[in-house]
């Protein structure tokens, strides 16, 4: 079964039966990418390819299902099979759903629990007994606080104002019954920006700041 394929069924179970959350470890795995890929409150399908993030999902699936999403630094081409740098702040997902393909990848359905910080890694991975990289992180959560709420839900207007007229013809926006903060969180992941933008959007002190970091910013488009 072709992976896309494989993946829209992933993402329909994941909206029928949602996963419960995976308790957060202090060390967890970490798989880095090019982009910043996921944030707090959003599911996301990934197909998993390379043989050292192949092993990293099995050992999740056989364990807790949580890993750590972080973003490649800049120049990381010259080192990518090593340990290229990394971005301090990343976002801890959990496998909701998964299949493994007959070829070895894993199609999975990662959904965002809460942003972290890197506090250590526990040297390269030739040191650790894997093929991919564990760190040591501390969660940073998004605790919205009862005085926030108005905030927020006025910040959330002013963004669904500006993708009236942002978004392409065709392209809905995100479902106007999701709550403020995974209303915001799935713009910030979704809409077109600079990878960069969206890796400072994602290290935003909480969710009211992100949102309002992003109207601001969809407010100058």
């Amino acid at each position: 079964m072709p992976a896309l394929v494989i993946t829209v069924i992933l993402v329909v179970r994941a909206l029928q039966q949602p996963a419960p959350i995976a308790p957060i470890p202090a060390e967890i795995p970490l798989f880095p990418l090019p982009e910043t890929s996921l944030f707090p409150g959003v599911s996301r399908p990934f197909v998993i390819y390379e043989p050292r993030y192949r092993e990293m999902i099995a050992d999740a699936l056989k364990g807790n299902k949580v890993i750590g999403m972080v973003r490649l630094r800049p120049g990381f081409e010259k080192d990518y099979e090593g340990r290229p740098p990394i971005y301090g702040v990343g976002c801890v997902g959990t496998i909701q759903e998964y299949d493994e393909l007959p070829d070895g990848r894993y199609v999975i359905l990662l959904r965002g629990l809460t942003t972290f910080r890197i506090v250590s890694e526990d040297g390269a991975p030739a040191n650790t007994g894997k093929p991919y990289r564990l760190a040591r992180i501390e969660v940073v959560p998004e605790l919205l606080k009862e005085e926030d709420r108005l905030a927020l839900s006025t910040l959330r207007n002013r963004i669904e104002n500006a993708l009236v007229t942002l978004l392409p013809l065709g392209v809905d926006p995100p479902d106007p019954s999701l709550d403020d903060d995974e209303f915001v969180n799935i713009v910030a992941q979704n809409f077109g920006m600079p990878e960069t933008t969206r890796q400072e959007l994602l290290e935003r002190n909480s969710v009211v700041e992100r949102a309002r970091a992003l109207a601001d910013l969809l407010d100058k488009k």
